[in-house]
């Protein structure tokens, strides 16, 4: 059994929600506010755009922000693009070592179907 499964079930059947009621079209920000909410009535703890330095010899130079972090475990990325690029899964991973987290979901709304793809920390 992957580890996190069923929490990342639980990431996914919301973003589905969300994607079945909004559909298509929107910015990411709406997606975000939405998932916020479907996530709160399924009794999911998570965090919006929380702030992760950047440290380059131990010095912070900057800071990602992580749209979803969700029960300090997965961390969760939201697009609303026309498909998936390499530079979004690089992205994600970049956000997993800064956050010193294995587990990523990247998640696109602006499909006919939502996008979904896992992604583990190397």
């Amino acid at each position: 059994m992957l580890e996190h499964e069923d929490l990342t079930e639980r990431i996914i059947g919301a973003a589905i929600e969300v994607h079945r009621k909004l559909g298509p079209g929107f910015l990411e920000s709406i997606y975000q506010a939405a998932l916020a909410i479907e996530l709160r009535k399924r009794g999911v703890n998570f965090q919006l755009q929380v702030p992760v330095p950047i440290l380059y010899d131990q010095e912070k130079i900057g800071e990602h922000r992580l749209d979803l972090f969700v029960e300090n475990e997965i961390v969760v990325e939201l697009k609303s693009v026309r498909s998936f690029e390499d530079i979004h899964f690089r992205l994600v991973k970049s956000y997993l070592n800064a956050a010193h987290r294995k587990h990523g979901l990247l998640l696109n709304f602006a499909a006919t179907t939502l996008q979904i793809k896992r992604v583990i920390a190397p």
